[in-house]
């Protein structure tokens, strides 16, 4: 089974867009009622029945079952009777408002995720059920059918491939506009790709973005330093205006595109790193970093500005796009070890940027000499000869 999603840009009339944005705020309506009614009945199970607390405490009744995504579903369909701003979304969307926060704490107890919070703002909204002809052409234009709001233009920037079917779409609302997401599905087997032709072994860092086993070093571009400056103008602009006021909206607007700017920025880069990348070799190892630390530490900043993780995932989707071999190698000791004799060379300091041996004698770049360790702790995990790196492999 092969599953694609692809991203097209809308274009709705007005009323279509005052649709979206209502469907949007009673989303997320229900989805904080949602989280209200689970957070009340955790609340009123924490303590004892003889040591409640003596200022104030939850009573909820100890027959009362939890609030499970089936029962706040049955919920919802008999608040409908009552409330008719519940039955202007489709149904299904509101269910999966449900599903979303069913998936919160899901991965609160599995994963190890933080308690869902309320939602200031939903920015998407997901119909479930759909299929091929919710994707139409006529009149020179391209037009989506989406239930309760009829169609809507789209920009069809590339075809839907031949075999797919339609299987849900996700609209979500950014600072440029609405977007649809059309998640597609083929009943095909793919077959698995094996390590295959030359290697490429990557170091991640923040002096380069990158180094390649090969010698190549791709410079780190500063997406978010380079816009700061015009971002905190637009800050400080809306800092000087009342909150609300017709100003404050359309500066708060500015900000939010120019975040997005910057978003879309990193991503091109990173599309174009990765197809790079593929065209140079076809077996890949990447380091399997972990983000979540280096993220908390001095030098979080520039590495949330790099996007590490996302270039991974992206990577990972482009080698499987052309037929790449991609895996990630434990990432420990790298740039301490000489990629040709594989002696510990102690600890470096960041300032120190040239790789020397002292038992063999081998000079070179430091993160070419841990992407080159990579590689060679890639070949050894899936089952290839990592001895073949002599004298003449290594770049010098």
């Amino acid at each position: 089974m092969l599953n694609l999603t692809y991203e097209y840009k809308l274009i709705p009339t007005e009323a279509q867009r005052e649709t979206f944005d209502q469907w949007l705020t009673i989303c997320r309506q229900v989805y904080n009622f949602a989280l209200r009614e689970r957070k009340d009945w955790v609340n009123s199970r924490k303590c004892d029945v003889n040591s409640c607390s003596i200022k104030q405490e939850y009573i909820i009744p100890a027959d009362t079952p939890r609030p499970t995504f089936a029962r706040q579903c049955k919920s919802l369909a008999k608040a409908k009777k009552f409330i008719p701003e519940l039955k202007l979304p489709h149904t299904h969307v509101l269910q999966q408002a449900l599903r979303q926060l069913e998936a919160a704490f899901v991965a609160m107890w599995e994963r190890g995720h933080g308690f869902p919070r309320f939602k200031k703002r939903m920015r998407s909204f997901v119909f479930p059920q759909l299929n091929r002809e919710s994707v139409k052409r006529f009149d020179g234009a391209n037009w989506v059918n989406l239930p309760k709001i009829g169609l809507v233009k789209v920009h069809l920037s590339r075809p839907i491939p031949d075999g797919f079917e339609v299987k849900q779409i996700r609209v979500v609302k950014r600072a440029s506009g609405y977007y649809a997401m059309l998640s597609l599905q083929c009943d095909i087997e793919v077959p698995q790709i094996l390590p295959s032709g030359h290697g490429l072994g990557i170091d991640l860092g923040l002096t380069h973005f990158l180094a390649t086993s090969d010698g190549e070093l791709i410079d780190r571009p500063r997406f978010f330093v380079d816009g700061q400056r015009q971002l905190k103008s637009l800050q400080r602009q809306r800092s000087r205006k009342k909150k609300g006021s017709r100003k404050f909206r359309q500066l708060h607007h500015q900000i939010a595109k120019h975040h997005e700017y910057i978003s879309n920025s990193r991503k091109d880069f990173h599309f174009k790193t990765a197809h790079h990348l593929c065209a140079r070799g076809q077996t890949l190892f990447a380091e399997d970093l972990n983000l979540k630390a280096m993220s908390a530490g001095m030098l979080s900043k520039p590495t949330l500005d790099a996007g590490f993780g996302q270039f991974l995932n992206i990577l990972g989707h482009v080698c499987f796009k052309r037929g790449a071999y991609f895996a990630k190698v434990d990432p420990n000791g790298t740039s301490q070890t000489c990629p040709r004799c594989q002696t510990h060379t102690g600890k470096k300091e960041l300032g120190e940027r040239l790789h020397q041996c002292a038992e063999c004698g081998y000079e070179t770049n430091r993160d070419v000499a841990a992407a080159q360790v990579v590689l060679q702790r890639g070949y050894t995990a899936v089952g290839h000869i990592a001895g073949n790196f002599g004298e003449g492999k290594l770049h010098e």
